[in-house]
């Protein structure tokens, strides 16, 4: 290796690698936008959110995607930790406008018991 360059490819296999993930699995969305999370009813969402069918994750339970109005490609991802849980996970965004996006890093920030990161494509 010899410059930041040498990074692109390795970027570019996650990136793809993530994209082969989401087109071989069905995305279900159980928690659309505007409906009320299950265990704390005065969040609501304000993007679509579900996983990835047939995936794990670090809960156990799929790969959490938020699915927003614009073309439905992975076009960053969360990395967030929960302190509460005490884990951490990643949650694709597919198809997010900026507007979108910040929703979701909002959500992710909002409490002082998780924080997370946006990684843009």
């Amino acid at each position: 290796m010899n410059g930041k360059n040498d990074f692109n490819c390795f970027n570019d296999a996650f990136w793809d690698a993530l994209d082969e993930l989401a087109d071989s699995s069905e995305i279900v969305i159980d928690r659309p936008k505007g409906s009320a999370h299950p265990g704390f009813p005065d969040f609501i969402y304000r993007v679509d959110y579900g996983y990835l069918k047939d995936t794990a994750s670090m809960d156990g339970s799929g790969i959490d995607v938020w699915v927003g109005s614009g073309e439905k490609r992975i076009d960053a991802i969360m990395c967030i930790v929960d302190l509460l849980k005490k884990d951490s996970e990643i949650k694709l965004l597919i198809g997010c406008t900026e507007e979108e996006k910040m929703e979701v890093y909002r959500t992710h920030n909002e409490t002082q018991y998780m924080k997370g990161v946006l990684i843009r494509r």
